[in-house]
């Protein structure tokens, strides 16, 4: 048998593309670390996120290149993730955050808090370090929909790059997600009773003053519309993109595109729709109502030319888990809801890795 050699090995991933970057993986320097021993060959490739929902497709393709070279007996392929961070990442005020994202919705009642907590969470599962910042002052919720409700935020020490220890705010923990709240520094059931000024120094707080650590997504849950929290925000650090959710009927639809329409004026990135409250399956015969009428974000997406990232149902399991405290991806992570939840996610950090590659030049191997 002829003997392999790692050039070989490379010549043949650089007909490997990655299907969302539209280079080869070798260009992109996504293989690692090439061993061949008597015929058997192995190698590691680097994804841009955990959650790649290509990751299957990219490993068969791998596997059917290399198995193309004469002589190879065997081959082992290592997935691993690099979450590619945006230039310049979280800005000098969180420098240790590689992605902020907006999760924002024209009006209340479309169910964005939950539709964030649970793509913090899937994103977690995923492998990815995972931050969940409440930046909805007057009805913070986060903390109901994890469960921490009795959480009461405590000081920690932080060292900084230039080795000065500072006292920041530690962020609570639940299900591998960092998040911090209003909703733990007010009673529960008292009113914010506070003008526009105030929410910009609570949102530049939550930036600056929690030690937020080393994490790859941190999603910020706006409150609703396009006021003075959304404007702070993206003043205040360079966010890798918006996502906006939207349910199906017209109003909703005609809300959502306003908030959008914001977030470009703002130069923010739209990283895509999401259709919440898409549908309802009748758990007893099985048959599916769309309550709220059918295919507005869809439609949205098309026509303002951005990702749609997909429907997520009306699941009455959903509803009941978010009232206790627990997520569906926690009480159901097999179920049909949760596995629409990680496609999602995957799908939205997949059109991240897409925005970052804007801001960061390749590496040519």
């Amino acid at each position: 048998m002829p003997e392999v050699s790692e050039a070989q090995v490379l010549t043949a991933l650089r007909t490997v593309p990655d299907p969302d970057l539209g280079k080869d993986l070798v260009t992109l320097n996504m293989i690692k670390n090439v061993r061949i021993c008597d015929g058997n060959v192995a190698f590691i490739v680097e994804l841009t996120t955990p959650a790649c929902p290509m990751k299957a497709k990219i490993e068969a393709d791998c596997r059917a290149a290399v198995g193309e070279i004469p002589g190879v007996k065997g081959i082992k392929i290592d997935l691993t993730a690099n979450v590619i961070a945006r230039r310049p990442q979280g800005g000098k005020i969180i420098p240790k955050v590689k992605h902020v994202i907006a999760v924002a919705s024209g009006k209340g009642g479309v169910g964005k808090s939950t539709v964030a907590t649970n793509l913090a969470i899937a994103l977690a599962q995923s492998g990815a370090r995972v931050g969940l910042m409440d930046a909805d002052v007057y009805g913070p919720t986060i903390p109901m929909l994890l469960g921490l409700e009795d959480e009461h935020l405590e000081q920690t020490a932080e060292r900084q790059a230039d080795g000065n220890v500072i006292s920041k705010i530690a962020p609570a923990e639940r299900h591998g997600v960092s998040c911090v709240s209003m909703g733990f520094l007010v009673e529960p059931g008292q009113p914010v009773v506070w003008r526009g000024p105030m929410l910009g120094k609570v949102v530049n707080q939550f930036l600056g003053d929690v030690a937020w650590g080393e994490l790859d997504y941190l999603l910020v849950d706006l409150p609703p519309g396009t006021g003075d929290v959304t404007m702070t925000l993206s003043e205040s650090i360079p966010l890798s993109g918006a996502v906006i959710v939207m349910t199906p009927q017209d109003v909703a639809s005609s809300i959502a595109v306003k908030s959008l329409r914001a977030f470009q004026k703002l130069n923010v990135p739209i990283l895509g729709i999401i259709e919440n409250m898409a549908y309802f399956v009748a758990p007893d015969t099985g048959n599916t109502y769309y309550i709220f009428g059918r295919g507005g974000g869809q439609d949205a997406a098309e026509e303002l030319k951005v990702p749609f990232l997909g429907c997520i149902p009306l699941d009455i399991p959903t509803r009941e888990a978010s009232d206790c405290g627990e997520p569906v991806l926690i009480t159901d992570p097999e179920g049909a809801q949760s596995h629409i939840f990680h496609e999602v996610a995957g799908k939205l950090a997949q059109q991240i890795s897409i925005q970052s590659r804007k801001f960061r030049p390749l590496m040519v191997m």
